[in-house]
């Protein structure tokens, strides 16, 4: 049976604050002997520490029938942290809480605008909603090859077009840190009668240091979507999706979220997301304080090494970027970010995200001075040793494919399809979705003309060692295709 340790596993003292977080601390400390799930009764005899303290939310951190109500204390405990008025934890990613705007926005055929650099989590949402998307696109910036902030006159214009748009999507940060004015994104969403739905799984601090930009609702959003478990320290699939609802419906929320929620959530996830809104409630702006002191001295030593840009906020005008966020640009140092990741995973440094020309280093509160230190020091020897011919940067595919859509994304992917070589693939409607990861953000989506530049793009990405996921022939040398 599993044990808990006060100073262990509460070392700051959070269950007080916390109910999903306490019952999961109660269930351990207790003399339990479980006969419901999980089959693993809690023993480590069998196949040892890796199922250790996993507990299920329904008769573990709660009763079956939930009768101490915690996951619902928990969750208006949420939406009255971040200013909602339904808020609820889910233990499937952002990847849920996205599929649970999705289903809550408008019925099948109905026009949303959304980001085209959007997850593929929320691109599958409106494919299984149903939901026609109409594209809005990113400027990128020639200098970083990254994207900028989306110019609200765009929105306004798409809107003008599309007057019966039923609501708008952007993903606020981005993969790599920029931003858009999400209030004045949402003032005109607003001013068209329709709800502003923001992807914030890379933001889930956002609006707790008067550092940081606003988070989506605090600038005026009605629903955002953050992953607790990206930029936070809580497990592995932890979630927040909330809302105002002056312009969604509430039960809509309610069903979509049940809609692809796991029957069998994890406990231990839950918990760990409630101890984290209980630690940014208490202690959010002194530990953000220091994240950002650390990250601003990181960013300052690696701008100090000649060809090494690290992207700075208030760098690119209008583009909000996120100060917590560490972006290193290694072109103008001659250097293959590709082969500088396998280094620095050799050297015991993985990174979240590397291309041809970016390295992105995740910091988070969990972060220590002398940890960043160390990374850059290794960075800095690394960099030397592949440093080559200063040369331009060569935006990412994921951030520039401008594809025609021809058919909705579920029509394309419920139409009877046929696999044809790459070359034949080239002007047929694409039945896959294909996206190199990270960022995850479709190169090739479901219902969309495939050009040869993004074939070309995915290639090179596959060359280059990039994880191109989702294809059906992992080699790209055939794709799926609407049968014409």
């Amino acid at each position: 049976m599993p044990t808990a340790d006060s100073e262990r596993d509460d070392p700051l003292g959070l269950r007080g604050d916390a109910p999903l977080l306490d019952g999961y601390l109660n269930y351990l400390r207790g003399d339990i002997r479980s006969f419901t799930t999980p089959g693993h009764k809690g023993s480590t005899d069998l196949v040892g520490t890796v199922v250790a303290n996993d507990l299920p939310l329904y008769g573990g951190v709660d009763t079956i029938r939930m009768r101490e109500h915690r996951l619902a204390q928990a969750e208006q405990k949420v939406a009255n942290l971040w200013g909602a008025d339904w808020a609820r934890i889910s233990t499937g990613g952002s990847t849920h809480g996205n599929q649970t705007l999705a289903f809550a926005v408008g019925a099948p055929g109905d026009e949303v605008i959304v980001t085209r650099t959007l997850h593929r989590s929320l691109l599958l949402g409106i494919m299984l909603a149903g939901l026609t998307p109409v594209w809005i696109h990113p400027d990128v910036d020639p200098v970083t090859g990254l994207p900028t902030a989306i110019p609200p006159t765009r929105l306004q214009r798409l809107l003008d077009e599309h007057p019966q748009a039923k609501g708008v999507f952007l993903v606020e940060p981005g993969y790599i840190g920029t931003m858009s004015n999400v209030a004045a994104h949402a003032d005109i969403a607003h001013a068209h009668g329709i709800p502003l739905m923001v992807d914030q799984a890379w933001g889930a601090y956002l609006g707790f240091h008067p550092d940081l930009p606003p988070h989506a609702l605090q600038a005026g959003a009605d629903a955002l979507v953050t992953s607790t478990h990206k930029t936070l320290p809580a497990y592995t699939q932890s979630a927040l999706v909330m809302a105002r609802t002056e312009r969604l419906d509430r039960a809509r929320l309610e069903r979509g979220f049940e809609a692809t929620a796991t029957t069998s959530p994890s406990g231990s996830i839950a918990a760990s997301a409630d101890a984290v809104r209980a630690l940014l409630a208490r202690d959010g702006e002194r530990l953000l304080g220091h994240t950002l002191r650390i990250v601003a001295e990181g960013r300052e030593l690696l701008n100090a090494i000649p060809g090494i840009r690290a992207l700075e906020p208030g760098s690119m005008g209008d583009t909000v970027v996120d100060p917590v966020k560490l972006v290193i640009n290694v072109a103008d140092a001659g250097v293959n970010g590709m082969e500088l990741e396998n280094d620095l995973i050799d050297r015991g440094f993985p990174v979240e995200m590397a291309d041809h020309d970016t390295i992105v280093p995740m910091v988070t509160i969990a972060d220590s001075l002398d940890d960043l230190t160390e990374f850059v020091d290794a960075f800095a020897s690394l960099v030397e040793s592949h440093r080559g011919e200063p040369r331009v940067v060569r935006p990412s595919s994921a951030w520039t494919v401008k594809s025609e859509a021809v058919m909705t994304p579920r029509d394309a992917f419920f139409a009877a399809h046929e696999s044809v070589s790459a070359a034949d693939a080239v002007g047929r409607i694409s039945a896959e979705l294909v996206a190199p990861y990270p960022p995850g953000v479709p190169v090739l989506a479901p219902g969309e003309r495939i050009e040869a530049g993004a074939i070309e793009e995915l290639n090179r990405a596959l060359s280059e060692g990039t994880l191109v996921k989702y294809a059906a022939d992992s080699t790209l040398e055939t794709f799926q295709v609407v049968r014409e």
